[in-house]
């Protein structure tokens, strides 16, 4: 669609501030006046900045105007980049595809698989009025970080052009008699904010470079060569931009034994700050620093040996990592142990810690195959409590090394780190592996997911990569062959609950979102082999929310109340049944999943373990049975701070942070006030994230988590002087509540937390 303007700045700025004026009745006297005063070329600067200074509790919807003023200047720009004669809005997009293409910014992929009778039928379809639908601060990220630019950094891509683009991309695939169809279909869903694809997918979906995937997941082998493998994964994908989890529960400890030589081993801290390192080298793309999560066994020997201290400022800082990420897998047996206490009431519980080389040397706990098998590689079902017996019989092992705390000393170091640091997080893995729909291809009570990821929202299974062997071919090549393991892959993209919700667009919604992600999965050049593999086996993806607060406050719920927990309760079990449905859909269309067969999917016990029983949920089972499902693992939730803020609402189901704060960005500084603010809502917006009793927080994501296969991103937010009694009772709330993990605990001291920009799906 080309929508043509020959006016000139003033009378652009006087139509967007009519425009907007008018639909939210602003009081813009005064910017009239200034407009008239103003030579021609500063006419859109002071308006813009005159806009943003207007954002206020009482007058937020100013943000509205700098975002049309923005959005001029945007078209202004492109329109000269593309070489009009005159000011075009949206001009010819085939030219502009064509163009991309030729100078190496697009894939050939678009021209290749799409006519230019096609490009021109979708152009048909371009709608500019949804630009309007962005506040300032959502238009502001998308243009900066998102909408396409030559290498000299010149727009030339305009928003509803980066979804059209992002919706060809993902159905480019798709059979040819219905693709045009699937195309409008996810334009449609993109253009008028009802959900968001992840940050790489919104950035680099038709281009000729980057990767469509937020986060991988790896397991490290004990060994050299496993170790410094892994080094050379976390580079090549983090070059890519894509954020990783890395499990180090199977190296072994400080003091252990190399090849028979006692007292050889360094433990998982000098590799950890092997990682640090590369995440600090091999940057995302040029634009930031990688981001890793390190994940370690509370019963591993290392856990009070440097692991909680990583990144703390007290201490030896030759045994730092500041720039990483740490993890803490936790079985339940670790939980209870805190609850023991003596009969004045003091903490008694002991905690035993050991070497997983010594545990897999001594115990001789063996699969099938004659592999050696660790502590790590069991968990505790509901029925038989595997990981309890296997760590009982460790504990009386005559000759099995251990260092033994007390488990209240244990988790004071998690909870001090916590306070100063915002992590370790917390991974429940019991009941991680309890839940998990996959597990059928380890066997019973063997555990088959041992961490999750840089966000704390994927839980799918892993293993470790290993070198089968190394020869030179006949033509002198040396050639090093790995067995590839489960190396965890996470693709996302995100409901924007208020507007989805509201618009009652969620059964139209979420067919097209799981066709769009499970499209991701064939389309991707992941440069990491064995992540390819897995991905393709597995087929996972994560649909996942944003906005909770937002559409409490248009509900007219508060948070803390009872109402908002039975809310989440329904409306996220609607949504995992209209997933669930798409998947088994997808599957009768392509088939199911490589691993379908014996899975609790397949079975019914993922149904059964959540009690669904209503007509529907027999009915979708039945199916499910017949046809199978097309994607392992379906839903998951990420913190959505980026998106959501192009969305124009609140980060994931977070609450919020503030009615009113100062966003910074590049030259300067501007309001930016909560989504649909106004007398009503500021009651149910009141109290915020710091402000609100973290127990109906919890509760909630209880709910919501019973009908998440996945996981959370999950905040607790909290006052710097809170006591440890009071910390450790939410732990011990989220942990008995059946919560998976929990991400970063915010003290009102930290300064601000850099989180993974790939998981801000």
């Amino acid at each position: 669609m080309v929508v043509n303007s020959v006016y000139s700045e003033k009378d652009t700025v006087f139509a967007a501030v009519k425009r907007v004026s008018d639909k939210y009745n602003l009081d813009t006297t005064e910017l009239y006046k200034k407009i008239t005063s103003l030579e021609e070329s500063s006419i859109y600067e002071h308006s813009l900045t005159f806009a943003l200074n207007q954002i206020s509790m009482s007058d937020p919807n100013w943000t509205f105007l700098a975002a049309n003023l923005y959005l001029g200047e945007l078209y202004r720009i492109a329109s000269n980049n593309r070489g009009y004669k005159s000011d075009i809005n949206y001009g010819d997009f085939y030219t502009l595809i064509a163009e991309l293409t030729r100078i190496g910014i697009y894939s050939k992929d678009l021209l290749q698989d799409y006519t230019k009778e096609e490009i021109e039928i979708l152009a048909g379809e371009i709608a500019p009025e949804r630009d309007f639908l962005f506040n300032y601060i959502g238009l502001f990220l998308l243009a900066d970080r998102y909408l396409a630019k030559d290498y000299e950094g010149n727009l030339y891509e305009l928003p509803q052009e980066r979804f059209m683009i992002i919706a060809m991309t993902l159905m480019r695939k798709e059979q040819k008699e219905v693709r045009l169809t699937h195309v409008k279909e996810a334009y449609w869903a993109l253009s008028n904010l009802y959900m968001t694809v992840a940050t790489p997918t919104l950035s680099n979906a038709g281009k000729s470079f980057g990767q469509l995937s937020s986060c991988f997941i790896d397991t490290v082998e004990d060994s050299l060569d496993g170790i410094y493998l892994n080094n050379w994964d976390i580079a090549r994908l983090s070059k890519d931009g894509g954020g990783l989890g890395v499990y180090l529960g199977k190296v072994r400890a400080l003091g252990s034994d190399i090849k028979k030589f006692k007292g050889n081993s360094s433990g998982v801290v000098p590799w950890i700050r092997l990682i640090n390192d590369t995440a600090v080298s091999v940057d995302q793309l040029g634009q930031r620093q990688g981001a890793v999560a390190v994940y370690l066994d509370i019963f591993h020997k290392d856990i009070m040996n440097g692991f909680l201290d990583l990144k703390t400022n007290n201490g030896d800082e030759r045994r730092k990592a500041h720039d990483i990420f740490t993890g803490v897998s936790i079985p339940d047996l670790f939980m209870k142990k805190l609850e023991e206490v003596d009969e004045q009431g003091r903490s008694v519980g002991e905690w035993h810690t050991f070497c997983p080389h010594q545990v897999k040397q001594m115990m001789e706990w063996k699969d099938q195959e004659g592999n050696p098998l660790g502590l790590e590689d069991f968990y505790d079902e509901c029925d038989v409590k595997f990981f309890t017996e296997k760590y009982e019989d460790a504990v009386n092992h005559p000759l099995l090394p251990r260092k033994t705390y007390r488990a209240m000393d244990i988790m004071a170091r998690i909870m001090i780190s916590q306070l100063e640091t915002g992590t370790p997080y917390m991974f429940y893995r019991d009941e991680v592996n309890r839940q998990n729909p996959n597990k059928h291809l380890r066997g019973k009570g063997r555990a088959s997911i041992f961490c999750s990821n840089l966000c704390t929202e994927i839980t799918q299974n892993m293993s470790a990569t290993t070198i089968i062997k190394e020869y030179i071919d006949e033509d002198g090549n040396i050639v090093i062959v790995r067995k590839p393991g489960d190396f965890v892959v996470c693709n996302l993209s995100s409901i924007n609950l208020p507007k989805a919700v509201k618009g009652d667009v969620l059964e139209r919604l979420i067919p097209i979102q799981m066709r769009m992600l499970d499209n991701v999965i064939d389309l991707n050049t992941v440069s990491v082999g064995q992540a390819e593999v897995t991905n393709k086996q597995y087929r996972p993806v994560g649909l996942g929310t944003f906005g909770w607060h937002h559409l409490l406050v248009l509900e007219g719920i508060f948070w803390e109340s009872e109402r908002a927990v039975k809310y989440a309760d329904q409306l996220y079990e609607e949504i995992a049944y209209l997933t669930i449905r798409s998947s088994m859909e997808l599957a009768k269309e392509k088939g199911a999943y490589k691993k379908f067969e014996g899975s609790d999917w397949q079975s019914g016990n993922y149904f059964k373990r959540k009690g669904y029983k209503s007509d529907r949920w027999n009915q979708v089972m039945g199916e499910i049975t017949r046809y199978g499902v097309r994607n392992g693992w379906m839903m998951a939730i990420a913190p959505n701070s980026s998106t959501a803020k192009i969305g124009g609402s609140t980060d994931g189901i977070d609450p919020l942070y503030s009615i009113e704060y100062a966003e910074e960005k590049k030259n300067f500084k501007f309001k930016v006030t909560a989504p649909d603010l106004d007398h009503n809502s500021y009651n149910y917006y009141r109290r915020t994230r710091h402000v609100l009793d973290q127990t109906w927080s919890i509760r909630q994501n209880a709910a919501r988590q019973r009908h998440i296969d996945q996981s959370i991103s999950f905040n607790l937010y909290v006052r710097h002087d809170i006591k440890a009694i009071e910390l450790l009772d939410l732990h011990m709330q989220a942990w008995k509540q059946g919560l998976k993990t929990t991400y970063y605990v915010r003290s009102t001291s930290q300064t601000e937390i850099e989180e993974c920009e790939a998981c801000q799906s």
